[in-house]
């Protein structure tokens, strides 16, 4: 990573060679459009993907998890988990065949693009979520949720003000997993997308044939200092969290 960042102020377009320091990468960066719409793509596709799973995967934890006695629940529980050791171009497949099925039966979707790719990586990522949700879920004191429940509040009510505050930090870190797989994945999204719709892992990858181009390293140290830094805040937030957790164990 520091290699990158210190080659991203390189002034020679072989990124191999040290020519001298210069920021006119990063000023070109600007008006690289086509860069620039492929970003814009893979953080809205990531956001979404993930903000979808961390949704479905809460729901999954939570049957997973509360309700372990059900008529199904061992399907459930290994369809759940089994994106998490298929291998990518299995599940790219797969989804690919399920979308051409899909416009076949009812018409929707009638091309493959963005909407697609959201929809498969939301599906992939639901599977992440869900195993750090369930791990939560598992190590959560549920007298908390069983004295609510005592007092006359309902189970919807009891999920809300008392079960997904006490989730929080995971919900954090599932939907910081989710988008970081979101926005690195390329196998599924070369499966799943059409012409239209150019991702930036997918443009980085084609860039890469012919040589990375420069501009690519100031891209990467610009993601890479923003996700530090959010990275660095998540990570306090959820310190602070846990550190509340644990007083409130030690106070009981």
């Amino acid at each position: 990573m520091v290699i990158l960042i210190v080659y991203s102020f390189n002034s020679s377009r072989l990124v191999t060679v040290w020519a001298g320091f210069s920021t006119k990468w990063y000023v070109e960066l600007i008006h690289n459009e086509a860069l620039l719409k492929a970003v814009g793509l893979s953080l809205s596709i990531a956001a979404g993907a993930a903000s979808l799973a961390i949704i479905l995967g809460t729901l999954a934890a939570f049957a997973v998890i509360r309700f372990r006695r059900f008529r199904g629940s061992n399907l459930f529980s290994f369809m759940t988990t089994a994106p998490l050791v298929m291998p990518d171009v299995i599940t790219g497949l797969a989804l690919l065949l399920l979308f051409v099925g899909m416009g076949q039966a009812i018409g929707w979707p009638k091309e493959r693009g963005a909407m697609t790719i959201w929809m498969a990586h939301a599906t992939f990522c639901t599977a992440y979520v869900t195993v750090v949700i369930s791990a939560r879920l598992r190590e959560l004191d549920k007298s908390i949720e069983e004295a609510a429940l005592d007092l006359g509040a309902n189970p919807l009510k009891v999920f809300f003000i008392i079960t997904l505050p006490m989730i929080a930090p995971a919900l954090v870190s599932g939907w910081l997993l989710a988008f970081t797989l979101s926005l690195d994945d390329v196998v599924i999204a070369n499966f799943v997308t059409g012409p239209g719709a150019m991702t930036l892992p997918k443009l980085v990858f084609s860039k890469v044939r012919l040589g990375v181009d420069p501009q690519v390293n100031a891209l990467a140290t610009i993601i890479l200092l923003i996700v530090g830094i959010i990275g660095f805040i998540s990570w306090l937030w959820m310190r602070r969290a846990e550190k509340r957790h644990l007083r409130e164990i030690r106070m009981r």
